[in-house]
C-alpha cells in the first residue's frame, strides 16, 4: 500500500494536492466532470450511541505486526497509537511520545507521554515501548513493518519515560515511520501473556487509543468501545460504539450505505459514485491520498522479466479508459509510483516529476517492442479479486493489453480475504505474474514506496534487484538535508520508473460515504494510522 505522482503533469499532481485552507480542489476528469477534495467534513453536533461502518474484507489478525491491509490498519487505527501521529493534512505531531529529539545523526531519544493508560486500565512505561517496537526486530515475530527497522542497532530504555533507538547508519525516514505501523505501542504484559493469540478473534489487543476491542464475531463484524480513560480529550471518541460489518459483495455495501444498513465506508465501490452521491441516505466526499492503482510484477523470471515487455505492457493498457470506466472519472493516469503529495513540496520536487519517462498509450508501439523481446504467446497470470467493478475493469484492460503485445493472459480471480494474503505470504503468490494494489504510503515521503523495492525488502514482492537503485536508496536514507535528501529519491524513482518492477497505472482520492445521521470524518488516507472514528458523531 503506497503512493506515487499523480500524473503526467506537475501541474495536475498538485491540482490532486490539499486546498488548505479553502477546504476543497477541483478536479476534471478529461470528459467534462468535476470532483471535489474535502479536508473536513461539518463537525458533529453530539454524540452517539453507536455506528456501524463496512469493510470490504475481514481481517485475518488485528495485530500490527501483520497489518499491512486496508481493514486491519482502518479498524487499529482507533485502537492502537503509535509514538507520533500520522495527521489527515499528512503532516506528523507528537503522540505516545510528548517530544523527541536527534542528537546525533545515528540516534533518536523519545519522551513518553505520563499518565497513559492501556484499556486494561495499567499505565504505559518505557518498557511498553520497548517491548513493542522490539518485536519489529524479532525474526520470530517476522514483522511486516521489519524493512523499517533495517537500520536499528538497539532499543532500550534510558529513563522512566525515556526511550532511545540507536542506529547502524543515519536514516532520514526512521522517525518518520513511528507515525504508523512501525511506531505502534502495545501492553508488554499482554503481548507476552497472549503470545501467538494476540490479535485474534479470542484475544483482541490492548493499547491506548479512544476505543478499545470489545468483540469479533469471525465471518459477521468487528465492534469496539468507547474507552472512557482515553488520555486525549481532543480525540475523546463521540460515539459509545464502532461495528465494522464485513461486506465483501460490492452491491451489497452501496445497497447498505443507500437504505442505511451501515452508516458509512471508506473506499466507496468507484461504480457506484454517480448513485451515491444523488442519494439521500447521505453523502459522498473525495479526500486528500498518496495512493496509486499499480500491477505488481511478481514473476520477473517469466515473459515479464525483461523490461521491454513491462514497458510495453504498460504503453498497451489504455490508462485514460480505466480512469473513465472503471473509477468513474475520478482519478488521473499515474507515471510515477508515488503521488505529488508525497514529495510535499521538496526541493527540486517539480523538475524530478518533469524527467520521468513517459508511457502514452501506444499499442502499436508496445506490440512491437515486446517483439525486440520476443515474447509471443507466453502465459502470463493476472491474479484478481471480485472487491468491486472498478477491480474488474482494470484486470480486464490489463488482460487486453496483454493480449495485444502478444501474450496469453490467464486471470486467477481470488475471494477478498485470501487476496489480502498476496501481501505477506510468498506462498500465495506463487504462481501468479500479475496482481492489483492500491498502494499507499505510510509516511509523507516518497522514499517509503521506493525502499519498499529495494532487494530483499518485505515489499519487494517480484523480487526485482538493480544495484543503482539499491545505492540511490541509501543515499536518500542517509540524507538528512532536505535537497540531498530528495535528489538522491529522485534518482532511485528515475530508475524505478524506467525498469518498471511496479506498472503504475493511475492516482484516485481517498473516498468516504458519510450515512444522513453521521458526520465529523477528515477524509484522508490518514485514516489507516489516525482515529478517525472517534471525531465521528450525530448530525445537527
Amino acid at each position: 500500500m503506497r503512493p506515487r505522482s499523480l500524473l503526467a503533469a506537475v501541474t495536475l499532481a498538485t491540482a490532486l494536492a490539499v486546498s488548505g485552507c479553502s477546504g476543497t480542489a477541483k478536479q476534471a476528469d478529461g470528459t467534462g466532470a468535476g470532483w471535489q477534495l474535502t479536508d473536513t467534513t461539518p463537525a458533529a453536533a453530539g454524540e452517539l450511541d453507536s455506528f456501524t461502518w463496512s469493510l470490504f474484507g475481514e481481517p485475518t489478525t488485528i495485530d500490527y505486526a501483520y497489518a499491512f491491509d486496508f481493514p486491519p490498519n482502518q479498524i487499529l487505527a482507533n485502537v492502537c497509537e503509535s509514538l507520533l501521529r500520522w495527521n489527515p493534512d499528512l503532516t506528523s505531531s507528537p503522540n505516545l511520545a510528548s517530544s523527541y529529539s536527534n542528537p546525533t545523526p545515528t540516534s533518536w531519544v523519545y519522551q513518553i507521554r505520563p499518565n497513559v493508560r492501556f484499556h486494561d486500565g495499567t499505565v504505559l512505561t518505557a518498557d511498553d515501548v520497548v517491548a513493542s517496537l522490539r518485536r519489529n526486530l524479532d525474526p520470530e515475530v517476522g514483522s511486516v513493518w521489519g524493512n523499517q527497522y533495517r537500520n536499528v542497532e538497539t532499543i532500550e530504555r534510558t529513563g522512566p519515560l525515556e526511550v532511545t533507538v540507536t542506529l547502524k547508519a543515519p536514516d532520514s525516514t526512521f522517525n518518520k515511520y513511528l507515525g504508523a505501523g512501525p511506531g505502534v505501542i502495545e501492553s508488554a504484559a499482554t503481548l507476552a501473556k497472549a503470545g501467538k493469540d494476540y490479535g485474534s478473534p479470542a484475544g483482541g489487543v490492548n493499547c491506548t487509543g479512544p476505543f478499545s476491542f470489545d468483540t469479533w464475531t469471525s465471518g459477521q463484524s468487528l465492534t469496539l468501545k468507547r474507552f472512557d480513560d482515553y488520555w486525549n480529550p481532543q480525540l475523546k471518541a463521540k460515539s459509545a460504539q464502532a461495528k465494522f460489518v464485513f461486506l465483501a459483495d460490492p452491491t451489497t455495501r452501496v445497497n447498505a450505505f443507500r437504505t442505511g444498513e451501515v452508516d458509512g465506508g471508506w473506499m466507496v465501490p468507484a461504480g457506484a459514485y454517480a448513485q451515491l452521491k444523488s442519494t439521500p441516505g447521505g453523502a459522498l466526499y473525495f479526500g486528500q491520498n498518496t495512493t496509486v492503482a499499480t500491477e505488481v510484477v511478481n514473476n520477473l523470471k517469466g515473459p515479464l522479466g525483461d523490461a521491454r515487455v513491462r514497458q510495453a505492457l504498460l504503453m498497451a493498457v489504455d490508462r485514460k479508459g480505466i480512469v473513465k470506466a472503471g473509477a468513474g472519472g475520478v482519478g488521473e493516469v499515474a507515471n510515477s509510483l508515488v503521488t505529488a503529495n508525497n514529495w510535499n513540496g521538496a526541493p527540486g520536487a517539480a523538475d524530478l516529476l518533469k524527467a520521468l519517462p513517459d508511457y502514452p498509450y501506444d499499442p502499436a508501439k508496445a506490440k512491437a517492442l515486446a517483439a525486440e523481446a520476443g515474447v509471443n504467446g507466453q502465459k502470463v497470470v493476472i491474479a484478481t479479486s471480485p472487491l468491486d467493478s472498478q477491480t474488474t475493469i482494470i484486470t480486464q484492460a490489463v488482460a487486453q493489453a496483454a493480449t495485444a503485445i502478444g501474450l496469453k493472459p490467464e486471470i486467477d480471480t481470488i475471494a477478498a480475504d485470501k487476496y489480502t494474503a498476496l501481501f505477506t505470504d510468498a506462498a500465495a503468490r506463487e504462481g501468479i505474474d500479475l496482481f492489483l494494489t492500491f498502494w499507499y504510503t505510510s509516511i509523507t515521503d516518497p522514499l517509503d514506496m521506493y525502499s519498499s523495492l529495494r532487494t530483499d525488502a518485505f515489499s519487494n514482492y517480484g523480487g526485482w534487484s538493480d544495484p543503482k537503485f539499491d545505492a540511490a536508496v541509501d543515499k536518500a536514507v542517509g540524507a538528512y538535508d532536505p535537497a540531498a535528501h530528495a535528489a538522491a529519491t529522485g534518482e532511485a524513482q528515475q530508475i524505478a520508473m524506467t525498469q518498471l518492477p511496479w506498472l503504475p497505472l493511475y492516482t484516485e482520492p481517498v473516498s468516504v460515504f458519510l450515512g444522513k445521521k453521521i458526520t465529523g470524518v477528515k477524509p484522508s488516507i490518514a485514516y489507516l494510522y489516525y482515529p478517525w472514528a472517534a471525531e465521528i458523531g450525530a448530525k445537527g
